[in-house]
């Protein structure tokens, strides 16, 4: 699946030798800098960098392009819509609606940033097994319940589109065909409605069956993690081109994409 964020983390690379816990924290500064990026040049940069990361990885090309190609789904109307809709001078129109250059360059900033973002995260994840990087989250302090629920969202979306594929099986052998008509509609609901109260369902025996083993509220494990002088080496290169790209930013001389409030 599409999902399974950490299948190639087997892969013997740079990235997958860094103790998990040094690269998500020096990273994950990456991250947030990047989120914050307001000039395109930088934004551009950001994805430069974001992809010689992950050609570090070693993660093959198209495990990243199939997940990248449906966050571009998402980022696609944004430069559709953004123009059209900015709250600035208007450059020209469309059909009668204005088109804002403004609304333009702040578009694409958003989806350089967003690809940026979304690339260096299958290079976090990608690189390490997902229960081991929530291990590592948890391992910095991260608060437990943010940390237990990515897991059990993790592990058990896959249980349930398992179960979607069943019911969809189990309908189809049955003869149901999906129109665009009213009972498809129905039926669908019906579906939808089912599928929640198993999930429910499913939710509670887990439960149950966790307190039954003990769960008091946290995880344990026998996951150990070491740190050498190359792990806070790459850290520390990550950490200054962080502050860099954000100090630029803020004191350079590139435009900044900014949204105008009303």
């Amino acid at each position: 699946m599409a999902l399974d964020i950490d299948r190639f983390s087997h892969v013997e690379s740079s990235l997958q030798r860094w103790d998990p816990r040094v690269k998500i924290f020096s990273l994950g500064l990456f991250i947030i800098a990047v989120s914050l990026l307001s000039s395109i040049p930088l934004a551009a940069t950001a994805l430069i960098l974001a992809i010689v990361l992950l050609s570090k990885a070693q993660l093959p090309f198209h495990f990243v392009s199939h997940g990248v190609q449906f966050v571009s789904i998402f980022l696609l109307p944004i430069i559709i819509i953004m123009p059209l809709t900015y709250p600035g001078e208007a450059a020209f129109h469309v059909l009668g609606i204005p088109f804002a250059w403004e609304g333009l360059r702040l578009s694409i900033a958003i989806v350089l940033k967003a690809l940026a973002i979304v690339i260096t995260a299958y290079a976090i994840f990608g690189t390490s097994r997902f229960d081991v990087s929530m291990i590592a989250l948890q391992r910095l302090k991260c608060p437990k319940i943010i940390v237990q629920m990515l897991l059990f969202t993790y592990r058990y979306i896959f249980v349930f589109i398992a179960e979607m594929k069943r019911m969809d099986t189990a309908m189809g052998a049955r003869g149901f065909v999906k129109k665009a008509n009213m009972y498809t509609l129905k039926v669908m609901g019906n579906f939808v409605g089912t599928l929640l109260v198993r999930s429910f369902e499913r939710t509670e025996r887990i439960y149950k069956a966790m307190l039954s083993k003990g769960y008091q509220g946290e995880f344990h494990t026998l996951v150990t993690f070491e740190s050498s002088s190359k792990d806070f080496s790459k850290a520390a290169i990550v950490i200054v081109i962080t502050l860099l790209l954000f100090t630029t930013d803020l004191l350079g001389p590139f435009p900044k994409a900014e949204l105008a409030w009303y």
